[in-house]
């Protein structure tokens, strides 16, 4: 993302933010493409909802429709093919959603879904901003919770019968982020206080 005066220190709201990603230049085709990362259970898809509604509905894509139970970060390859290419050529982008119930991927054209090249096109879920997605990104936002906080409201949402799905996750996520962190190249942060959803200027503004 373009550093400018326009990126304030100081804390803006979801609307803002909306605002300042439409005045950048596209990144992935004609796709302003902004990507929502953090913990798991830090409230990415609920910010991604959030922001895609300022931006008048925009498409969102939910990284754990790419994922699966066997490699929870293992979906780089599907990203490129599926969506990224089409969408840097200004086509509609077709993926087929995991099914977590079944584990696997459903068959048929029905079980399709679509990603139209708009003008910004939200990637939402744990790695959005990992090194393979960067430069096609014109900007990366950071859920600003601490893992074991963002973690604790996880296994309070899905209880107890996904307790060993939560010891398996948090160790892959604590591997991922190791390997391949985001926070330090996002262009925001975004806390989440009394008066809702507060934006601020990420670590990447000072690289």
């Amino acid at each position: 993302m373009r550093k400018s005066a326009d990126h304030p220190l100081t804390a803006i709201g979801p609307a803002r933010l909306a605002a300042l990603l439409l005045s950048q230049p596209p990144s992935c085709g004609p796709v302003r493409l902004v990507a929502v990362d953090g913990h798991a259970g830090s409230g990415k898809t609920t910010f991604a909802a959030r922001l895609a509604a300022e931006l008048g509905g925009a498409p969102v894509l939910h990284l754990d429709d790419l994922a699966t139970d066997g490699s929870f970060f293992g979906w780089a390859h599907r990203m490129k093919e599926q969506v990224l290419t089409p969408l840097a050529q200004g086509r509609v982008a077709h993926y087929t959603p995991y099914d977590w119930t079944r584990r696997a991927f459903p068959a048929g054209a029905d079980a399709a879904a679509q990603l139209p090249p708009e003008p910004v096109v939200l990637i939402e879920g744990v790695g959005a901003g990992r090194r393979a997605l960067r430069p096609y990104l014109a900007c990366l936002l950071w859920m600003d919770v601490p893992a074991a906080q963002a973690w604790h409201c996880g296994r309070r949402r899905d209880g107890a019968q996904l307790a060993g799905f939560w010891t398996a996750w948090t160790r892959a996520e604590t591997t991922h982020f190791a390997e391949d962190p985001s926070y330090s190249y996002a262009n925001f942060v975004v806390h989440r206080g009394g008066q809702g959803f507060e934006v601020r200027t990420g670590p990447a503004r000072h690289r």
